[in-house]
Formats: C-alpha cells, sequence, structure tokens
C-alpha cells in the first residue's frame, strides 16, 4: 500500500512537472529589429525581410521579429549600435563607420581598391575578424558582417570621366576612409547618413555622392543626378562599405538553447557572404533606373583607374600608421585582410 501510494505520487509530480518542462521547451520570443534603411529599399525586402523570414521558419514560429526601418523606434543612424548594445532593441543592421574611429580595424576592408566583390569580401571580413579583430564588437552578439558592391560616383551636373573631374565638387562620402578618398580624388567631401542625400542633392548642399548601385533608387538618386561614372572590374573596386547585423548580448544570452541554434545557424560566414551577394545583386536594378531615366553612365577604364589608385594609395599608408598608434600592427592588419579577400574570391564567383 504504502509502495502504491509513492507510485501515486511519484506519478502525479511528474505530471505536474511536465508542463513547466514543455513551457520551457516552448517558450517563444519577439525581437525588434531596427535599421535606418527605407522600407522600399533592396536592403530591407530582400535582405533583411528574408533574413527574419528565415528565422521565423527555423525556429518553428517561436521566434517572431517587429522590423522597424527608416528608423522608426527613434534615434539616429548613428546610434543603433549602441541601441543594440545597450537592449534599446535586440537586433540591428548599421555601418560600423558611422561612428568615425570606433572600429578602426574593420576599416582596412574601406580602403580604396581593396573589395573584389561583395559575397567573396564579405566572407573576407568575417574571417578577419574572427582571426585578427576578435574584439571589435565585444560588446554584441555579432551576427553577421559583409560589405556591398563597388562603389560608383554620382554627380548631378557635371560628369566625371577622369579623376580630374572630382575638382571642386561637394561629395557625400559614408565613412572616414571614403571620406580621405574623396578628398584624395580633389572633391571636398561631406559626411552625413544616408537618408539625408535627397535634401542636400535637391538643396544643393552636396553637387554629389558616391554609393553603390544598389541603393540609388530607394535614396531617388536616380532622379537627383544626371551623371554616374563606375569603374570596369578590370581596374578593380573603387571603394566598398562595412556593415554589422548586431544583437543584443542579454537577449541572445536569455534564449534557450534551441532558439540559440536557431540565430546561430542563420549567422557567420555563410550568412554573411549571402547578405553581400544579394546586396550587390541589387546593382542590376539600380543601374537599369538610372539608365531608363535617360542618365549618363561611364565606365572608368582600367587605364584611367590606375590614376585614381595613385592619388588615394597614401589613405592606404596613413591607415597602417594610424593602426600601429592605436597599438595594433597595421602592416599584419593590411595584408591579413588582402589574403582573405584573395582567398575567398578565388573560390567565389563575382
Amino acid at each position: 500500500m504504502i509502495q502504491r501510494r509513492t507510485l501515486l505520487k511519484s506519478t502525479a509530480a511528474a505530471a505536474l512537472a511536465t508542463p513547466a518542462l514543455g513551457g520551457f521547451a516552448q517558450q517563444s520570443v519577439t525581437l525588434k529589429f531596427h535599421t535606418f534603411m527605407a522600407p522600399q529599399s533592396n536592403v530591407w525586402l530582400n535582405m533583411h525581410k528574408t533574413w527574419m523570414d528565415k528565422v521565423e521558419k527555423d525556429s518553428g514560429g517561436r521566434i517572431k521579429f517587429e522590423g522597424y526601418p527608416a528608423m522608426q523606434l527613434g534615434g539616429t543612424p548613428v546610434q543603433l549600435y549602441d541601441q543594440a548594445r545597450d537592449g534599446v532593441v535586440d537586433v540591428v543592421w548599421t555601418l560600423p563607420g558611422n561612428t568615425a574611429g570606433r572600429f578602426p580595424r574593420v576599416e582596412v576592408f574601406e580602403l580604396p581598391f581593396m573589395m573584389t566583390n561583395a559575397e567573396a569580401t564579405s566572407k573576407a571580413y568575417w574571417d578577419y575578424v574572427q582571426t585578427l579583430a576578435a574584439d571589435e564588437f565585444k560588446d554584441t552578439q555579432v551576427i553577421a558582417l559583409q560589405v556591398h558592391g563597388p562603389g560608383v560616383i554620382h554627380t548631378a551636373e557635371k560628369p566625371v570621366r577622369t579623376v580630374n573631374d572630382m575638382r571642386g565638387l561637394k561629395m557625400r562620402a559614408p565613412t572616414r576612409q571614403v571620406t580621405k578618398l574623396v578628398a584624395a580624388l580633389g572633391a571636398t567631401p561631406v559626411g552625413m547618413p544616408l537618408p539625408q542625400i535627397p535634401d542636400a542633392l535637391s538643396k544643393g548642399t552636396i553637387q554629389g555622392c558616391v554609393i553603390p548601385w544598389e541603393v540609388v533608387p530607394s535614396v531617388k538618386v536616380h532622379e537627383l543626378t544626371k551623371f554616374h561614372a563606375e569603374f570596369d572590374p578590370a581596374g578593380g573596386s573603387l571603394y566598398t562599405t562595412t556593415f554589422v547585423m548586431a544583437m543584443n548580448k542579454a537577449k541572445y544570452n536569455s534564449l534557450p538553447p534551441d532558439l540559440k541554434k536557431v540565430i546561430d545557424a542563420n549567422s557567420g560566414m555563410a550568412t554573411s557572404a549571402w547578405l553581400g551577394k544579394v546586396q550587390q545583386g541589387g546593382d542590376v536594378a539600380g543601374r537599369k533606373a538610372a539608365a531608363d531615366r535617360g542618365n549618363n553612365v561611364f565606365t572608368v577604364s582600367a587605364s584611367e583607374a590606375q590614376e585614381f589608385r595613385r592619388r588615394s594609395r597614401q589613405i592606404e599608408v596613413e591607415w597602417v600608421e594610424d593602426m600601429n598608434k592605436r597599438g595594433f600592427d597595421g602592416r599584419k592588419l593590411l595584408e591579413g585582410a588582402r589574403g582573405l579577400i584573395e582567398k575567398h574570391t578565388r573560390g567565389t564567383k563575382a
């Protein structure tokens, strides 16, 4: 009889415990995703939303997202990384270069004529941070690191066919290193976040900007400029910009183990490469938008690109010196990044 009562008590206890365990196993979470990109942009529609949809599907609907493009949760693009760090939001996608000099080691990918294609260079960027700059984003849980396609010069009234055509133009540049590049080419750089470009162009505050083709339609640059100078791939890519998708560490650590695995499976080199490839894939539509308006699209030849390279070479030297002053081995970082780009380019179709 005693044994029977003990068995009944044990069975009842197990029955009561099971729902609690099951409830933990089925724990769900809603994450707020915040970025500056416009809701109609290629980045938001084909990268961010697609990534969020995949995470939701892989989690069986237990991870859900509230997506907020165009800084809908407030603040400025410059504040996005800290919003993720501080838990104001859960996940962000932003430019490390929005805060000049804060993430200096990843600036190596923004040096003139460093990148090849966005997929390979994004792989190299992820690889580089894991091996040569592991603490660069230590305040957050990094999901992906990527770059956009080759940078293009867009001007309102004056075409750029040679490096001398840049002289005197007021040009928007996105980051510290690209600002130096614009200055080295003879233009006057004007720093501002991407969403401010249309107003600045329409008011004449700037006479042009450097951005990749894919983002052109979302900020109406094809409507506000008439001339576009792209570079023949044989001569190299003028520049690119680095991005980071980062998650609040405490939020990540609070996830049950199986949901952490879902985030992990949608993070890393493969996700970084996919983001880079999709972003550069949007270049075709951006270029077509400009061509369809009858704008002049000029290709800088490989031979003419050599003069752009020559004028901008000092930027690389200065970056190495800056890293050395900060206590890093600048030459090692530069050669490491270049070697990784070459390695991943060999294994990735452009």
